[in-house]
């Protein structure tokens, strides 16, 4: 038996790895964040599963449905939205599953900042502009932040910052953003990014919180830096025609060549 983390992607049915969707149809327990996860997903589960909405239960009710699911031989797919390395609250399950001596895989998922810049159709590290990006939140309910993890300290080194969980706290990001990116910075909020009814507003620092509607309260992303323009960057050297590289060497003096041709 085994409880099996998934990464059931930022919200469109179909983005879900293959090993994900494999996992969920051979799980007989399924538990899901109801707000989150589509019910498209769980049409991968077998016929008779156990499904289960973990919307309102605390750690230990979870924990506990797990252990009822190892008491009886049977593998449980845990599906959390978007990718399980941020934000999920992963790390304390597991510290619990590991206390109980209950097995336990994870399998990443889609991440909603990638949705997101997929939404926008932008790369979010462009030459000269940014090749940095940030994933962070602004302090809330459930974590404070740590000192030094501030908005002010990640917008001094210029990187894309992919603001998470924080649509209610536009008047602090604006504050905390301006002196280093200045008013006219882009900024790109992504609501629901992948779902049908997601919503794309692009806009910059000083009309962030008149461009975003009062009705988007969470579910979005904030995408914030000059690398969100799309404009005014270098072409990088991976493509051109000068540049030395293992697979494309430019001389028989490359330190390439020999590789290309087997030597050692």
């Amino acid at each position: 038996m085994t409880v099996h983390f998934i990464g059931a992607g930022p919200g469109a049915a179909d983005l879900i790895t293959l090993r994900g969707r494999d996992l969920i149809a051979a799980c007989s327990v399924c538990l899901y964040a109801g707000s989150l996860v589509p019910e498209e997903i769980l049409a991968h589960c077998p016929k008779g599963a156990n499904l289960v909405n973990t919307a309102p239960m605390d750690l230990d009710a979870i924990v506990a449905e797990c252990q009822a699911a190892n008491a009886a031989g049977r593998d449980v797919a845990r599906l959390h939205s978007g990718d399980l390395s941020i934000w999920s609250a992963m790390g304390e399950q597991i510290r619990a599953l590991r206390a109980a001596n209950i097995p336990i895989s994870v399998t990443p998922g889609v991440p909603s900042f990638a949705a997101a810049a997929a939404a926008l159709e932008t790369e979010l590290t462009l030459p000269g502009l940014a090749q940095s990006v940030i994933l962070t939140r602004t302090p809330g309910r459930a974590s404070s932040m740590p000192a030094g993890e501030t908005l002010s300290n990640f917008a001094a080194t210029g990187a894309t910052l992919a603001i998470h969980l924080s649509v209610g706290n536009l008047d602090n990001i604006v504050a905390d953003l301006t002196p280093a990116y200045g008013h006219d910075c882009s900024v790109a909020v992504v609501y629901r990014a992948s779902w049908p009814d997601q919503q794309v507003i692009r806009t910059n620092l000083a009309h962030l919180k008149a461009d975003v509607s009062k009705n988007i309260t969470r579910t979005a992303l904030i995408l914030v830096g000059p690398a969100l323009a799309g404009e005014g960057f270098n072409e990088s050297c991976l493509y051109a025609s000068e540049y030395d590289r293992r697979y494309r060497p430019q001389t028989a003096e490359s330190p390439w060549s020999g590789w290309r041709h087997g030597d050692d």
